[in-house]
């Protein structure tokens, strides 16, 4: 399989949904480069959301911009946003809490299993905060069953 031209992963990749795809990205490094394509990713989001979400949620096309963002990250990003909604969220993503703002990540709060070489005491905002991220979670059925 190392020998197939590069051509020929971006074809076998473009069929696979973007969890299949994410899942190849993690195999190896030749993976993860030739399927981060932007092709491949707008083609996705494109498929998924359609060409008027493209552009509204399309990466800049100013190559000047200080970090223009990829047809990857946009997707995620939109991807996000349909889970967790477009305001001002905390949310909790294995063991790491994280603050959301229309679907992209402002800032990382930390880690509820923190283990780092002194054990440091986590603070009350962080306690707090980890608390308002637990009962986010907990709440969402309730708010979908809430909604139907």
């Amino acid at each position: 399989m190392e020998r197939l031209p590069t051509d020929l992963y971006l074809k076998i990749f473009g069929w696979l949904d973007h969890q299949n795809l994410a899942a190849a990205l993690m195999v190896c490094r030749k993976w993860r480069d030739i399927g981060s394509d932007e092709e491949l990713w707008c083609n996705l989001f494109k498929e998924r959301w359609g060409i008027e979400g493209a552009t509204f949620y399309a990466p800049d096309p100013d190559p000047a911009a200080a970090a223009p963002d990829s047809w990857k990250h946009v997707y995620i990003v939109q991807d996000r946003c349909d889970r967790v909604g477009l305001g001002l969220k905390i949310i909790r993503e294995g063991d790491d809490y994280y603050l959301v703002h229309q679907g992209k990540i402002e800032r990382h709060l930390g880690s509820s299993s923190r283990q780092d070489a002194a054990d440091e005491e986590v603070g009350i905002l962080d306690k707090i905060l980890f608390f308002v991220g637990d009962l986010e979670v907990a709440t969402i059925h309730a708010k979908r069953s809430r909604l139907m």
